[in-house]
């Protein structure tokens, strides 16, 4: 079980929804399977290091951009 000082946050499924990408067209561009996908998004899941780079990669942004130790801001939210 991950606690919630070893979470990894991750936007691996806005990156997946503004490119129109399906959770099984991501894994056979990874070569994982396709629950491996659900299993990221979710936080169940902690990537590689590899997996983690190959991941930023196929959405060709630097990998802080996919992954965080902390939490997102919301979309549509305001840091002000």
């Amino acid at each position: 079980m991950t606690t919630e000082k070893e979470l990894v946050h991750n936007r691996i499924a806005v990156l997946r929804a503004e490119r129109g990408v399906s959770r099984r067209e991501l894994a056979e561009a990874l070569g994982v399977h396709y629950q491996t996908v659900g299993y990221l998004e979710r936080g169940e899941y902690r990537p590689s290091l590899h997996l983690a780079l190959r991941i930023a990669a196929h959405f060709e942004v630097p990998v802080e951009v996919v992954f965080s130790l902390t939490p997102f801001p919301r979309l549509g939210s305001t840091n002000t």
